[in-house]
């Protein structure tokens, strides 16, 4: 019995032996001087447990019934539902099982079966909040997570994500690896959905921003840095008109980095469940499943209608843009050089000003290599390697040899008295006499 019904129980029978009135019962009870009669003649019939309610200790007509309250603990203890939290674990009975209960019902059942530790929940570190950009497209955080997503079934992969500020709108890619190639995929793949955004905003790894190699105290402010060229995907996003924003803590990537959490938690167990071992399945599962889930649960309504995306216009080649580009010289036998391979530029597209000229050369996604000369590309076909030169040693020249007293020979007969004279020594060379 509470303490509410204590004190209830105790205004009824100073009622009930006409110590007050049962107006005045009613008023001190709040209710109505009906219900206080009601409660006098259950008082009579059923004594003290008059003040509680008649279906107290007696289970439910709304209730799940035991054995379906089994069936779902059995379910939950098999190993492929490990790890899973009662919010994903009552989303899977009623997905999968067909039983339907809350969060909170297998919240109990999980903590009384011990598949489920009830624990406070700490205060986390509050940081600074930033507010959301008000439209979809304005700015997009873009980052990878390294993660044991298959759990060890398959082959190790990345995902690459791309999350809306304003939307938390998803579009993720399973990748290989975190290369620059596998990057640009999935840039093109956003840029073709959505469209171009007004600004991308990632961290300072090496594939956004080239480093400065220094040594410690060469440069004393920063503004003292001369300025580095970009990396391909900072130029493939100029060209693409795309501005880069870097994050200088990660506490500034916190929306895409919470969403990596839940990521590694419902997208791990989602794939476990669905037998996932390889690439191609996690990619297919991540656009069937886990995508629209996601996308429909978390996302929110932008504070404007407008969308800030731009179509991609005919001038945006993404095969050219999104490929590794070098500059490189025009030898002057037409040809150009890269990675120690040789291309010659067809004879119908040689012109006035090529030869010394410098390139653009696109070494494309696909392999193939595309050189273009100012607005026009140019026809080129990989040629044999030329052969390396070698460096001729002129031939040595005969040492004099030595007389038998040890000096040389070249000039033991020569008697500067009884050689000519120069001018004698000119007329037998054919040359006239001086005057």
């Amino acid at each position: 019995m509470t303490q509410a019904e204590r004190d209830r129980l105790v205004a009824l029978k100073k009622a009930k032996k006409k110590l007050i009135t049962q107006k005045q019962a009613a008023e001190e009870l709040g209710i109505t001087e009906r219900h206080v009669r009601r409660l006098l003649r259950g008082l009579k019939r059923r004594g003290d447990k008059a003040v509680s309610h008649a279906l107290r200790g007696l289970p439910s007509n709304r209730g799940i019934s035991a054995d379906i309250r089994q069936e779902a603990v059995t379910i939950l203890a098999k190993p492929v539902y490990a790890g899973f939290k009662p919010t994903l674990a009552s989303e899977y009975l009623a997905k999968h099982h067909g039983i339907h209960a809350s969060r909170e019902t297998v919240r109990q059942w999980m903590i009384e079966a011990r598949l489920w530790r009830a624990r406070k929940r700490r205060v986390e570190k509050i940081h600074e909040w930033r507010p959301r950009r008000s439209r979809f497209g304005e700015l997009v955080p873009w980052d990878t997570s390294d993660h044991d997503w298959l759990e060890g079934r398959g082959e190790e992969m990345l995902l690459i994500n791309m999350i809306d500020d304003a939307t938390s709108r998803w579009f993720a890619r399973f990748v290989p690896s975190d290369s620059t190639v596998e990057n640009m995929n999935v840039l093109e793949s956003y840029m073709k959905k959505r469209g171009r955004p007004l600004a991308v905003y990632t961290d300072q790894a090496a594939l956004f921003k080239t480093a400065q190699k220094t040594r410690p105290g060469e440069f004393s402010a920063a503004g003292d840095r001369p300025e580095l060229p970009p990396t391909q995907i900072g130029r493939a996003l100029r060209e693409l008109g795309i501005v880069w924003i870097p994050a200088y803590s990660p506490q500034a990537k916190g929306r895409v980095e919470r969403g990596f959490a839940t990521a590694q938690d419902r997208l791990v167990k989602g794939m476990r469940v669905a037998g996932v071992t390889t690439l191609e399945q996690a990619n297919q599962y991540l656009e069937a499943e886990f995508l629209p889930w996601i996308n429909a649960t978390l996302a929110v309504a932008p504070a404007s209608a407008d969308d800030a995306h731009r179509p991609l216009e005919n001038q945006h080649d993404l095969a050219a843009i999104l490929s590794h580009v070098e500059s490189r010289r025009v030898n002057s036998d037409y040809t150009i050089q890269l990675e120690t391979k040789i291309y010659q530029i067809a004879r119908r597209d040689i012109c006035a000003g090529l030869r010394g000229a410098v390139v653009r050369v696109e070494k494309r996604r696909d392999g193939s290599v595309a050189v273009r000369f100012r607005d026009r590309y140019l026809s080129v076909e990989q040629c044999a390697q030329r052969p390396a030169a070698t460096a001729v040693k002129p031939a040595a020249k005969p040492k004099p040899q030595a007389g038998p007293t040890g000096r040389k020979e070249w000039g033991r007969n020569f008697d500067l008295k009884k050689a000519p004279k120069v001018w004698q020594a000119a007329q037998e060379s054919g040359r006239r006499k001086a005057i």
